[in-house]
C-alpha cells in the first residue's frame, strides 16, 4: 500500500504569484503529473493543509481546477492558512470535509492503513491547537483502530524544528503533551504526518515518528538559529511517499517533483561497472 503526501500548496488565485516571486499553481501542476506518473500509483493522495495562501473563495476555484488532472483518489486537510467555510463551499462533494462538525477532520481506511486526519487551525493565527473537542475525537477514533495500522496527519508539527520563527507558530505545546499522550497510548500508530515547515524532518514522539515534508513549491530556509530570519528558499520540490507493507511496517521515502539525471546502471554484461 503507498499512500503520497504533499502539503503547503499556498495557491492564490490564477495569476497571483506567492510572495511575488513564486508560481505556485505550475509547481502544483507539475507535481500533479509527476503523482500520475508513478509506478506503482500510490493508492491515495493526503494534503496536509495550507492548501491555498488566503482562504480565499477564488483561491479554492483554483486549487480545484489544478487537482482535476489527479489520477489519485485524494483526501484535503486545512492548515493555518485554510479557511473551513470555503473550502467545504468549494469542495461539496468530498465527504471528508463535511463530518466532522466545526472542524475538518475524519477517519477512513486506505487500504490496510487507518488514515485519521486532525484539524489543527485556530482560525486567524498561524499557530496550532488541538482543543479538548478535537483530543476527545482523536482518543475516540484510536480507539475505534486498536489492531489495525494508523497514521495521524496533521498540519502543524508538534514537535521543535529548531527553526526559530516557525517554532513560535507550531502547535500549542500544552496540546503537543496531549498529542504525546494519546499517540503513546496506541502502539499501533505508525506515524505522526505533519507539514507547515517547509522542509523533511524526522524525530521520536509518543513512542512513535513523527515527520514534516517538503512543499512541492517554496521551502523555509535551513536556517537554525533561534532568531533565524524568516525566509524562503527554492531548494527542489519534493513530496513524501508512504510505503505501508504488513510483514514490515511504514517505510517513508522522500520523493522529488522534477526528474533528475539518470538513471543509470551499476552493472552491464561483464558485471559491476568501473
Amino acid at each position: 500500500m503507498l499512500l503520497a503526501q504533499i502539503s503547503d500548496l499556498h495557491i492564490k488565485r490564477p495569476g497571483v504569484l506567492a510572495y511575488r516571486r513564486v508560481d505556485t499553481a505550475a509547481y502544483l501542476a507539475r507535481c500533479v503529473a509527476a503523482l500520475n506518473a508513478l509506478v506503482p500509483r500510490p493508492d491515495a493522495v493526503i494534503m496536509t493543509g495550507d492548501l491555498v495562501d488566503q482562504g480565499d473563495p477564488q483561491q479554492y476555484a483554483h486549487l480545484k481546477t489544478l487537482l482535476a488532472p489527479l489520477q489519485i483518489p485524494y483526501f484535503l486537510m486545512v492548515g493555518n492558512h485554510d479557511d473551513r467555510d470555503a473550502l467545504r463551499a468549494a469542495f461539496p462533494e468530498r465527504a471528508e470535509l463535511h463530518g466532522g462538525g466545526e472542524f475538518v477532520q475524519y477517519a477512513l481506511d486506505v487500504g490496510p492503513l487507518r488514515l485519521i486526519a486532525l484539524d489543527s487551525l485556530i482560525p486567524g493565527a498561524s499557530g496550532g491547537m488541538l482543543c479538548d473537542a478535537r483530543l476527545a475525537w482523536l482518543a475516540r477514533q484510536l480507539d475505534a483502530a486498536r489492531g489495525k495500522p494508523v497514521v495521524v496527519a496533521l498540519h502543524h508539527p508538534p514537535f521543535v524544528s529548531g527553526i526559530g520563527h516557525m517554532d513560535e507558530i507550531r502547535l500549542d505545546q500544552a496540546a503537543s503533551d496531549q498529542l504525546a499522550a494519546l499517540i503513546g497510548a496506541h502502539p499501533n500508530v505508525e506515524r505522526v504526518i505533519c507539514g507547515h515547515v517547509h522542509r523533511s524532518m524526522f524525530v521520536r514522539f509518543g513512542g512513535t515518528i513523527a515527520s514534516a515534508i517538503p512543499s512541492p513549491a517554496h521551502q523555509v530556509a535551513l536556517d537554525l538559529r533561534d532568531d533565524a530570519p524568516s525566509e524562503f528558499v527554492m531548494e527542489p520540490p519534493a513530496y513524501a511517499l508512504h510505503r505501508y507493507d504488513p510483514a514490515t511496517g511504514l517505510v517513508t521515502h522522500l520523493a522529488y517533483v522534477d526528474a533528475a539525471d539518470g538513471p543509470y546502471p551499476f552493472y552491464d554484461d561483464d558485471g559491476l561497472i568501473d
